[in-house]
């Protein structure tokens, strides 16, 4: 199909690109010993998950649905981080997913026991409040006031128990 006869909307991925940039991320897991996950929110084009699943160890979810979409069409590990979780939704989490992030230790203390009978690797987000830019605090998840991940002052040692990671996001 001609460019001029596309229909759109749409989106066009130049494969041969997209297997270049696979390729490097697979060179990177191979000698470093790191697994790289595809990050759903910056592209969640789930057509071409079976091709990067046969690169990547897995991907990473926001939440519900975005772990549903690839443990449904990619395979591989399947992380999840989501600000806030329900008990519905951790209950299904908790059976397509192999390691859930949480934002809070309140947030770790209602789900842990659903993880753990689950078999299922737990991660505390921390937020090292410090940012790398300037200008743009509205999306930085390090500024001041921020919500997303516990602070110095909110951590707390004496509640790691089942804690296998630790998550920080910086820009």
């Amino acid at each position: 199909m001609k460019r001029n006869e596309l229909p759109t909307p749409c989106f066009v991925v130049d494969e041969a690109a997209l297997k270049h940039n696979l390729t490097i991320l697979a060179g990177v897991q191979k000698r470093t010993g790191a697994k790289i996950l595809l990050a759903q929110k910056a592209f969640s084009m789930y057509r071409v998950y079976p091709l990067i699943a046969r690169y990547l160890s897995g991907a990473c979810a926001s939440g519900l649905y975005e772990a549903r979409l690839a443990y449904e069409h990619m395979g591989g590990e399947n992380h999840v981080f989501s600000p806030a979780y329900t008990p519905d939704e951790m209950r299904e989490l908790v059976t397509i997913c192999d390691h859930v992030v949480f934002n809070s230790f309140t947030q770790l203390e209602q789900h842990r026991a659903a993880c753990l009978a689950a078999g299922v690797s737990i991660g505390i987000r921390v937020n090292p409040e410090c940012s790398t830019q300037e200008g743009h605090a509205i999306y930085d998840p390090c500024a001041p006031f921020s919500r997303l991940g516990v602070t110095k002052a909110n951590f707390r040692a004496d509640l790691l128990d089942g804690v296998e990671g630790l998550h920080v996001h910086t820009l």
